[in-house]
């Protein structure tokens, strides 16, 4: 998985997948409690419902074992990028950026010419990737009780 152009399995995530997710939603963002002073807000959230809806996707190693994970959604004029998540032994390979331009290529499929997203302030590694990608920082503020930094990339 190191060679980027290597094709990594993603598939729609199913209701099995919910305890792996969950835990690897939970081993990516805990490394940030001591900075942000509290739980970052995907470690919250509830991917029983997200897989519900059909909005989680999986990416899988050879044994099928869940390495990370992204959920994304239409909303409005753009599809929002809600949360991706690699595994900690999976990191460094390239698969969070196969799960991002995963999620873009699914926008673009679906007639969206914009993904949104945002980001903790803390979580100042997200602020080099994301530029990287192509996405561009459109605001800074309180949102939900964290310090956010809001981005955004057109697709065309």
């Amino acid at each position: 998985m190191t060679d980027d152009s290597a094709p990594i399995p993603i598939r729609q995530a199913r209701a099995t997948d919910v305890d792996a997710i969950r835990a690897c939603a939970e081993q990516a963002y805990a490394p940030y409690i001591p900075r942000i002073g509290r739980a970052p807000a995907p470690m919250a959230a509830d991917f029983a419902a997200l897989v519900a809806r059909g909005v989680v996707w999986v990416a899988t190693g050879a044994d099928g074992g869940l390495l990370g994970f992204v959920s994304f959604w239409p909303e409005g004029d753009h599809v929002y990028l809600d949360s991706v998540a690699v595994r900690p032994e999976a990191a460094g390979r390239g698969l969070g950026k196969a799960l991002i331009r995963f999620c873009e290529a699914r926008a673009r499929a679906n007639g969206f010419g914009t993904v949104a997203l945002y980001t903790n302030a803390a979580m100042t590694e997200n602020q080099r990737i994301y530029p990287r990608l192509g996405y561009v920082e459109v605001d800074r503020c309180e949102d939900d009780g964290f310090d956010r930094v809001f981005y955004e990339k057109r697709l065309t």
